[in-house]
């Protein structure tokens, strides 16, 4: 009896550690299929960073976009209305073309939000240049974009902001 009990017990053993190396095994293999899936996905902690990366230079480009930041980031001392309106749309422009690179991280919907606040700011700019004598103080550009800003309730930029926060909010 002593043998047969010895060696049912050395069985037991044998089949409980076989047992954990199958749990190991099969967890393994789960946590291999989970990356596999994240990486097909492309969710993993780089392209994450990326992303919000992204939306960081995104919101920096809605803040600084803005017609109030714009004209408040611009001189308009010495300027013509003709010159002020010109380095406002080019600065709207280079802010624009140094982020289109990050297009590929944010959803198309977003990037056409992105495109169409810069769009409408140059229309705005353009409209109320149009306004003005174009060799007038460029002064008196400011004050007009300053007071469209003021009387309308027209801030694309603020809805952009909005839209980047959600989406970057569902990232994370």
């Amino acid at each position: 009896m002593d043998l047969s009990a010895t060696m049912v017990q050395n069985i037991i053993f044998g089949a409980i550690f076989m047992f954990f190396i199958a749990i190991a095994w099969l967890l393994a293999e789960f946590k291999g299929m989970k990356d596999e899936i994240r990486e097909r996905l492309g969710i993993n902690n780089e392209t994450l960073k990326l992303k919000l990366q992204a939306y960081e230079r995104f919101t920096l480009f809605a803040e600084r976009s803005s017609l109030k930041n714009l004209v408040s980031r611009t001189s308009a001392a010495g300027l013509s209305v003709v010159d002020l309106q010109l380095a406002l749309m080019e600065t709207l422009r280079s802010e624009y073309e140094y982020n289109v690179s990050q297009q590929i991280y944010i959803s198309a919907d977003m990037w056409k939000a992105i495109g169409n606040l810069k769009d409408q700011n140059i229309f705005i700019i353009n409209q109320l240049a149009a306004t003005l004598p174009p060799n007038g103080n460029g002064i008196e550009l400011s004050k007009r974009i300053l007071e469209y800003v003021a009387t309308t309730n027209s801030d694309l930029s603020a809805v952009v902001l909005s839209a980047l926060q959600f989406e970057a909010k569902k990232l994370l």
